[in-house]
């Protein structure tokens, strides 16, 4: 791990907070809790739990003790830049089909962190390996009951998955979950699905000896992509997309086993990610197909959620419950993948609100058509496929093509700059409710401005 030498320093005080009345401030730095050290926001979590909490603070250049004596498992207010401390945890594999090896020049910074850290994983759903653990890692696994984990599988044979991670030494990943297991930690696991190397008879092997482990509750297969950095890399080593055929037998393939895991576990637990449906024009599958969408930040029922919105939508516009819009055009742009489902979709709602709703798909020129999805659009994209277009008087973009905080895109391009550019205003979304009900909001009922420190559903810039 790289060393931080401002380990535990305070990002934000929430206002009101028992450390804001405290007297505390950001750049102050917890050094221990209870006169234990504290490694990383886990550890401040798990200490501030008690009803009396000791905090040694580092305030104003002095050393102090800070002392709150509250109710359990209330939060002090603290909030931290580095939530790892001492650094973040590096993955140890060499993945062949790895996406970070193909990325070019001049993305956010931490586009290139090639993270694998259980404690991410735990916080924000990172999918990690488990092949940099260490037995102190397991002890404290065990002890704070880190659960659930996401992680990242490819295959369950060791060998074949050695060779995927272009690691000889991975540990036996069955072991592990037989591990996990025994300590009351749940799995919620993905396979990068790389055609002709660990699907067919070799998915089927991964999903059957994952579903006989009781603590994995969801396995997540997507396909491998690949930047336009990684086309020397499919020629060599044999990393390509899965084509309509392919895509369509990826789908039945996993149908059988949602069947078998339904009839056995109660739910289907193996889900294909949306972009095999869409790429083998699949039905999309029912919401409650999805048990619960435990792997929707992986790409697995988005779409699903997109039309489902959109009923419910259609039935409030035709009973009359929804306003008459504002504006007369908008523009949506997206990725190439979901470009005609949504443009579908728009026109319906275009046809019945008695507006113009233009939807623009835009190819990746940053990763290459082979990255086709909203999320991987780099502003650039957006300023040079809308540039020149007639646009409507406002413009909806994804929400997913902007980092947590929506301050920039991957090329690290502003929203601001990018609505300068276009000379139009800006609205991020997630569904078309949330374009419509920009739309049709009045001129004080507007949505909320960018969060400042959270990732927010939509916001607007003003342009």
């Amino acid at each position: 791990m790289s060393k931080n030498r401002r380990t535990g320093e305070i990002a934000t005080i929430e206002s009101g907070s028992l450390a804001n009345q405290a007297g505390l401030q950001p750049g102050d730095r917890v050094l221990r809790i209870n006169r234990r050290p504290v490694r990383d926001v886990l550890d401040y979590r798990f200490q501030t739990t008690e009803e009396f909490v000791e905090l040694d603070v580092l305030h104003d250049g002095e050393q102090g003790v800070v002392e709150f004596e509250k109710q359990p498992d209330e939060p002090l207010g603290i909030e931290f830049g580095d939530e790892a401390f001492d650094g973040t945890e590096l993955c140890n594999n060499k993945c062949f089909f790895c996406f970070l090896k193909g990325l070019p020049k001049g993305l956010r910074r931490t586009l290139y962190v090639k993270d694998d850290d259980y404690r991410l994983s735990f916080l924000h759903g990172n999918f990690v390996t488990l092949t940099n653990l260490e037995e102190a890692d397991w002890t404290r696994l065990a002890e704070q009951r880190l659960s659930p984990l996401h992680i990242s599988v490819h295959a369950t044979n060791p060998a074949l998955r050695r060779g995927l991670l272009g690691n000889p030494r991975a540990p036996d990943i069955r072991e592990q979950l037989r591990r996990l297991d025994s300590i009351g930690i749940e799995a919620h696991t993905q396979v990068v699905l790389c055609p002709g190397v660990n699907d067919g008879a070799a998915l089927d092997d991964t999903v059957g000896e994952l579903l006989r482990h009781p603590n994995v509750r969801s396995i997540g297969v997507v396909p491998v992509g690949a930047s336009m950095g990684g086309e020397q890399r499919i020629r060599d080593e044999g990393m390509r997309a899965c084509n309509a055929a392919e895509a369509r037998a990826v789908v039945r393939q996993l149908g059988a086993w949602q069947r078998h895991a339904r009839a056995d576990r109660g739910a289907a637990t193996v889900y294909p990610s949306d972009e095999f449906y869409l790429t083998a024009e699949a039905r999309i599958p029912s919401a409650a197909r999805y048990d619960g969408f435990q792997q929707w930040e992986n790409g697995v029922g988005m779409v699903r959620t997109l039309l489902d919105d959109w009923a419910k939508l259609r039935r409030r516009i035709r009973a009359g419950r929804v306003g008459e819009p504002r504006l007369t055009s908008v523009t949506l742009a997206c990725g190439l993948l979901i470009g005609p489902t949504l443009q579908r979709i728009a026109g319906e709602a275009a046809e019945l609100l008695g507006m113009r709703i233009d939807v623009v798909p835009l190819r990746n020129g940053l990763f290459g058509e082979r990255v086709n999805v909203s999320g991987l659009l780099p502003g650039a994209a957006f300023a040079e496929g809308l540039a020149g277009r007639a646009l409507g008087e406002r413009v909806f973009l994804p929400r997913a093509a902007l980092d947590y905080f929506g301050q920039r895109f991957l090329d690290e391009l502003t929203p601001d700059e990018l609505s300068e550019c276009l000379g139009r205003p800006l609205a991020f979304a997630y569904t078309l409710s949330e374009v419509v009900e920009w739309t049709t909001a009045a001129a004080d009922e507007q949505p909320p401005e960018r969060p400042v420190a959270s990732n927010g559903r939509s916001w607007t810039v003003s342009g």
